[in-house]
């Protein structure tokens, strides 16, 4: 028998094979995007930063020190970071418990309760210091009855929290509620098939399913905290040493011409910032791989 072989073309590539070309891309115009990308960041994040770090250089190490780790600025960053710790501690309770009742709970006025969760985004912060103030002072609605009792929860730290606990909180909320929407519930039913008790069940099943949006959420809300200005100014009493918050310092600064002195303190709080921004992809890589969704 005879056997027909084609013959191959010149380079032995076979008429039929598809011809691929160098450098395809899956999504067209790859290069002019990723050029306007990178272009636009740079206009709007990386050179305003490269700024504010080139202008701390031009003070001198015991300068960029002084103005850094002066009593008053580290009186700023102890109530700082020490509220902004507190409520999203606060934030990660109360947070995980309205998440809970809007996913596994039906009732009247549900759909209004979500989206009051959603309100110190919408809400601009110096309208929320100024109602928290309006609230909580002396003669406010709530602090008229407290103040008498000794509880003064308007111009000091106390009140610093309050309002970091306010805009913090759709932080936690929303980091949690879409985790606990995806949850098995075939695995809940298999505990209790096998006699375990709620407590059990929150523990051993639920908890650790969404503990990396837990902690995702409460890495968020701690960073917010720290950056927050015009909700705190208001109910803060801004006293030095007492009720300063940092970002009211480098305000300071900068209106008495110390713009050296402001850019060092902004730049502590950047680098502190960046920190929590790694932090906070870790847990989210790990939210996702703990989920198995692609990285």
């Amino acid at each position: 028998m005879t056997t027909l072989t084609l013959a191959s073309p010149p380079g032995g590539a076979r008429p039929d094979a598809p011809r691929r070309r160098k450098g395809r891309r899956v999504l067209p115009g790859f290069g002019l995007t990723l050029g306007y990308t990178l272009f636009y960041l740079s206009i709007i994040v990386l050179i305003p930063l490269l700024a504010l770090v080139v202008k701390s250089f031009s003070l001198t190490w015991p300068q960029f020190w002084e103005a850094v780790a002066a009593p008053r600025v580290l009186a700023s960053y102890r109530l700082t970071f020490g509220a902004s710790f507190i409520a999203a501690c606060v934030n990660l309770v109360f947070g995980l418990l309205i998440a809970w009742v809007l996913v596994r709970y039906q009732f009247p006025g549900k759909k209004l309760v979500d989206a009051l969760v959603d309100l110190p985004f919408a809400l601009p912060t110096a309208v929320a210091g100024i109602s928290l103030t309006a609230l909580l002072a002396g003669n406010g609605w709530v602090g008229q009855y407290l103040e008498p009792l000794g509880i003064q929860l308007a111009f000091n730290p106390n009140g610093v929290v309050i309002a970091l606990i306010f805009i913090g909180l759709p932080f936690v909320v929303r980091t949690v509620q879409p985790v606990l929407e995806d949850t098995e519930k075939e695995l809940e039913e298999a505990a209790t098939s096998l006699g375990a008790t709620r407590w059990q069940i929150f523990r051993h099943v639920i908890f650790p399913a969404i503990l990396p949006a837990l902690l995702t959420g409460f890495a968020m809300a701690f960073a917010r905290a720290i950056g927050e200005y015009g909700s705190v100014i208001f109910i803060a009493g801004n006293m030095p040493m007492v009720s300063e918050i940092t970002p009211l310092i480098i305000i300071g600064k900068l209106e008495q011409y110390d713009y050296a002195g402001a850019t060092a303190v902004a730049v502590v709080m950047l680098v502190i910032s960046f920190a929590m921004l790694l932090v906070i992809n870790a847990l989210q890589a790990w939210q996702r791989k703990r989920s198995g969704m692609p990285a």
